[in-house]
Parts: structure tokens; sequence; C-alpha cells
């Protein structure tokens, strides 16, 4: 398994919005991110960077393997 990388939320939401997630509403300090065929929703805290631990429950909360989500990331430009 690979070492996640410390990221901003920003590339993260940039990231699940490849795979079909899509903004919902912001609540406080949250950006919230639905996907109409999937049920439940991700909350990703508006906080940069990221930690590790939560960047990691997010991945697997989405359906993404760690190697899927690092792919992703890499392909973005």
């Amino acid at each position: 398994m690979s070492r996640l990388p410390v990221l901003d939320w920003r590339k993260v939401v940039k990231v699940f919005e490849k795979v079909g997630w899509r903004h919902d509403r912001t609540r406080g300090s949250h950006y919230i991110m639905v996907r109409p065929e999937k049920e439940g929703l991700l909350s990703i805290p508006m906080h940069s960077p990221l930690k590790r631990g939560t960047l990691h429950k997010l991945i697997k909360q989405s359906g993404l393997t760690i190697e899927e989500f690092l792919q992703l990331l890499k392909d973005d430009p």
C-alpha cells in the first residue's frame, strides 16, 4: 500500500468529481458530496492540509482503493 500524500481539500474534491461525486451543499467547514447512483455522502473538511487518516477514511467511503485514488490524482493536470 502506498503512503498517502498530504493534500489540500480542493485537490481531493477534484479527484472525487472524476468518479461521479458531486457537490451537494456546504455545511459549516465541510464540503458535502453525493453520488446519484450510490447511497451515502462524503463530508470533506475544508482544511488545508487534510490529515492522512481523514483522507484514508474518505477514500474508503467513496468505494475507491488507495491505488485508484493515487492514479486519479496523478492524472490530474
